[in-house]
């Protein structure tokens, strides 16, 4: 079933879509803030976001350019704010649909049909002999044995999975996987890092590169990397 995330901070509107998309049925998670937003993303693998750009914690357009730092899921802006202007933003940062309020309900659920026939999202990625199973949160080892690494650890592979080719930088990491709580020690990540490398038998950094300065990259798809991975 596909997965949604709804960011709309309008109650009324929001329990409208929400009740209605699930009838589709996708499964639906609905939040009205941007930081609520942000946690839903790190927790699991989605195939479409539906984002209001007034938020009363943030600018939808900011939460927008966040999600293509990291993520390669589609976006669809639904919004009130829709003069040209809001719309060539809109798509600059990299939205498939722009949908003004207000709207016909039936036409919402056609561009949300044709977002997601457009793209099809994995939710299993073979790596090293390994099936990692992105709904499950599980890594399958060689020898069949299912593997659960611990919440945060997952969620950080799941960031780098979803944001291949790209390059997650430190900052974004924190962001995403601690919000506002990021008083941690600089050892925190790298030592995440170490254990998702022993769960898929990362020996030589191969999949999971190392770019100085910056961050990690995912090239468990057997891309090259970057020319400045270590």
């Amino acid at each position: 079933m596909k997965r949604l995330l709804l960011v709309e901070d309008d109650r009324s509107l929001g329990a409208t879509l929400h009740e209605r998309l699930l009838r589709e049925p996708y499964d639906v998670a609905w939040v009205e803030t941007r930081q609520r937003a942000l946690k839903k993303l790190s927790e699991g693998l989605w195939d479409l976001v539906i984002l209001d750009i007034g938020l009363p914690d943030g600018s939808g357009f900011e939460l927008a350019r966040h999600i293509k730092q990291s993520s390669s899921v589609p976006i669809m802006f639904m919004t009130a704010l829709s003069t040209a202007e809001h719309r060539l933003e809109g798509f600059e940062i990299g939205a498939e649909e722009f949908v003004p309020k207000p709207f016909h309900l039936r036409e919402l659920l056609l561009r949300v049909k044709h977002v997601l026939d457009r793209h099809p999202v994995r939710h299993q990625v073979s790596c090293n002999g390994r099936v990692i199973e992105l709904e499950n949160r599980a890594i399958v080892q060689p020898d069949g044995r299912r593997e659960h690494p611990a919440a945060r650890d997952f969620e950080l592979l799941q960031l780098l999975i979803t944001g291949s080719p790209g390059v997650i930088s430190r900052n974004q990491i924190l962001d995403v996987l601690w919000g506002e709580d990021k008083f941690l020690n600089q050892r925190t990540i790298d030592n995440m890092i170490v254990r998702l490398r022993q769960s898929l038998g990362d020996t030589n950094s191969t999949f999971i590169r190392s770019v100085r300065g910056i961050g990690y990259q995912w090239c468990g798809d057997g891309s090259s990397g970057t020319d400045f991975s270590l």
